[in-house]
């Protein structure tokens, strides 16, 4: 058998121990995870159908372009002229609820010592694990410094 002690903030000690013990601990454990966001009631602050319509050019600006960062996805999306978006701020909130409905997956990379977050729809999850990514183009190094000398 274990047991473990807990102090709490006004100095009372408790002995934890047993069955008993190992389901606080388990309790403990599952209480203080972070739940998860609920994408689906997000409220894309449009209309239904001009939010699907947005949604859908978006969909296939990032089929068509592969995975893309969010940068890159608001620098396409003025480029092709899509209409309804009226910011970067808005088009972010456009995409997560597209991931809500499950329509883009949202992908880590490691580069370095840093992580990018690329868009792709579901069917490029498996080309972009596997590969790296090679469409994108990731600056990685620092620029040098060339300027006036104090």
């Amino acid at each position: 058998m274990w047991r473990r002690i807990f102090s709490s903030s006004n100095g009372v000690k408790a002995e934890i121990g047993g069955e008993r013990g190992a389901m606080m601990m388990q309790w403990v454990r599952y209480m203080s995870k972070k739940r998860a966001e609920n994408l689906k009631k997000i409220n894309p602050k449009v209309p239904y159908s001009e939010a699907t319509s947005i949604a859908q050019n978006l969909f296939n600006l990032i089929q068509h372009r592969g995975p893309v960062t969010i940068g890159s996805a608001w620098t396409n999306a003025q480029e092709a002229g899509i209409s309804g978006i009226s910011s970067k701020t808005h088009m972010k909130i456009l995409l997560k609820w597209m991931r809500g409905k499950r329509m883009l997956k949202q992908v880590c990379q490691q580069v370095g010592s840093s992580k990018k977050f690329l868009l792709c729809t579901p069917q490029d999850i498996p080309a972009v694990q596997a590969t790296g990514s090679p469409r994108i183009k990731l600056r990685t190094e620092k620029r040098s410094k060339s300027g006036k000398k104090r």
